[in-house]
């Protein structure tokens, strides 16, 4: 135990050596991998659901504008009385 303590290079290279010898991945390790694996797919998802919502936003946005410019047009009213439109400054 004092001589793994002491040279962590050698216990390194001993471990790394039956390692690749007997082809046997650690069982931390394997946990790591398996867990960085979730960890990719639930971005991917959680990637893939954010785009999906982005283009109801953009859907439900561009419906509301539909529906408000209908009714404008139903009811015959431009804008409100209080409303004053902006003009561009000339240039």
């Amino acid at each position: 135990m004092a001589l793994l303590r002491r040279h962590t290079d050698l216990k390194n290279v001993f471990y790394e050596r039956v390692r690749t010898e007997t082809r046997q991945v650690p069982e931390p390790e394997r946990r790591l991998r398996e867990t960085v694996t979730k960890l990719k797919e639930t971005v991917a998802r959680q990637k893939a659901e954010i785009e999906e919502l982005r283009h109801l936003v953009a859907r439900l946005t561009l419906a509301s504008a539909v529906l408000i410019h209908d009714d404008d047009q139903q009811t015959g009213s431009t804008a409100a009385d209080n409303v004053v439109p902006l003009h561009r400054p000339p240039t």
